[in-house]
């Protein structure tokens, strides 16, 4: 017996629609990173890529619980001497509340170039409004 793996062509990908209001950040990008990496799927393998695409809307409703927002902070060095640059979870959920799910997303992910194809699946979205409408994505509904 041999085992058997889907080659790319074979992966049908669906696409799902997430409403992020009200929901938990962690909890939110755990289960939306699952289904990026396919895990979700019976045809899952570790080193393919048989995850679906994702599309969180309402992006800013996301509930961010305990103290986290205050002291949550987001780094980035600039390559100038003296150049660490900081912000504040709560600073850029109002700034960008769409980097703070692709960050949480992103980093539940593999770190390679499979993770990184996987993270090109996802699109998030601050309001309601989409423009994937075309892909007639189902929605999915996560528990609150």
């Amino acid at each position: 017996m041999s085992t058997y793996f889907p080659k790319q062509g074979d992966v049908v990908r669906k696409w799902y629609v997430v409403d992020a209001s009200g929901l938990v950040l962690g909890r939110l990008a755990s289960r939306v990173a699952r289904i990026l990496m396919g895990k979700e799927n019976p045809q899952y393998t570790p080193f393919l890529d048989t995850g679906d695409h994702v599309v969180v809307i309402n992006a800013e409703k996301v509930k961010i619980t305990g103290m986290k927002a205050e002291q949550n902070f987001y780094h980035r060095y600039t390559g100038y001497p003296g150049g660490l640059r900081s912000e504040a979870l709560n600073k850029r959920m109002v700034r960008k509340p769409e980097l703070v799910i692709e960050d949480a997303v992103g980093r539940m992910l593999p770190k390679n170039k499979l993770g990184t194809h996987m993270a090109s699946k996802l699109k998030v979205y601050k309001g309601d409004k989409h423009p994937h409408e075309a892909q007639q994505p189902q929605e999915l509904k996560l528990p609150q």
